[in-house]
């Protein structure tokens, strides 16, 4: 039988990337060791790392016509991610970020122009088949319109049997006081450390911990904290750990949380233990870091 597939729902732009051997200091005009377009945005890059791992995926977000989102789409296709979802805008620019790569640290330092495309709505979200799929992830962003379409999920949910449910989870990355109201949502939350840190928090450990009452009963929360490993707490109230998997030199952290995300999400789809997923995202992510882009991680 087929695999149903994952569907990814955020933010997808344009990525022009300068990898530098040092960061530049202001008001230098100093040379760079390359330079790439690539298709970014953490939706998006999930999907990539998914379609890698040999999962069927599929993204939903906002475009606008134009050469960007040209290249955007034939990307998604070159990967074999579905794009049937994608939000065509009669108003607003495919987000650009120009991203500084260092080379010597794997630093990755981001500037996103995101702010006239609007995003993907309930109403968009309505066109989707959730039979298609069995689990459906969001990157925390238009929060209030997020809610909808989970809640949307959860009525499909009542009328399913067991097997034919769909699983969700929701990445609040962002330390924005509006994205803090999906912690209430999804069988898996995704916490960064920017957020993690926002609350107070000085580890993975004690933000799995101090933020395991704001996420639903029987939902897991998941915390990564770079070279520190990950932590997670699921509806058993077991604290697990990960270690890191730092390759051996380090070369682009570019879309590392999004990598661990996809490779957490997939593991757990397919009926693995939280501990092993938890690795698992581990383990891939410390791979991606390793490389420039995404095609070295498997």
């Amino acid at each position: 039988m087929e695999e149903k597939r994952i569907l990814c729902i955020g933010l997808v732009c344009l990525d022009i990337i300068s990898v530098v051997d040092r960061y530049p200091a202001e008001d230098t005009d100093t040379r760079c060791l390359s330079q790439r377009w690539q298709r970014g945005g953490n939706a998006s890059n999930s999907c990539t790392v998914l379609s890698l791992l040999g999962a069927p995926c599929a993204f939903m977000g906002s475009l606008a016509p134009g050469h960007a989102a040209d290249f955007i789409v034939a990307d998604f296709r070159r990967r074999g991610v579905d794009v049937a979802h994608v939000a065509w805008q009669s108003r607003g620019d495919t987000p650009c970020a120009c991203c500084l790569v260092n080379s010597t640290t794997g630093s990755r330092t981001v500037t996103l122009y995101d702010t006239n495309l609007p995003d993907v709505t309930a109403q968009d979200f309505e066109q989707v088949n959730l039979t298609q799929y069995k689990w459906i992830h969001w990157e925390g962003r238009n929060a209030a319109e997020q809610v909808k379409m989970i809640q949307r999920v959860e009525e499909h949910n009542r009328t399913c049997p067991a097997h034919q449910r769909v699983s969700t989870s929701v990445e609040v990355e962002k330390p924005r006081e509006e994205l803090y109201q999906l912690f209430g949502y999804g069988d898996v939350v995704f916490v960064s450390k920017d957020v993690a840190k926002d609350f107070g928090f000085h580890s993975a450990p004690e933000a799995v911990k101090g933020l395991h009452s704001r996420v639903r009963p029987g939902a897991t929360v998941i915390c990564a904290w770079a070279e520190a490993g990950a932590d997670a707490l699921g509806p058993d109230g077991e604290l697990v750990h990960s270690d890191a998997f730092p390759p051996e030199t380090i070369v682009d952290t570019l879309g590392a949380g999004d990598t661990f995300n996809a490779a957490v999400l997939l593991a757990l789809s397919r009926g693995q233990r939280l501990q092993k997923a938890l690795t698992f995202g581990c383990q891939v992510a410390g791979r991606k870091c390793g490389v420039h882009g995404y095609d070295g991680i498997v």
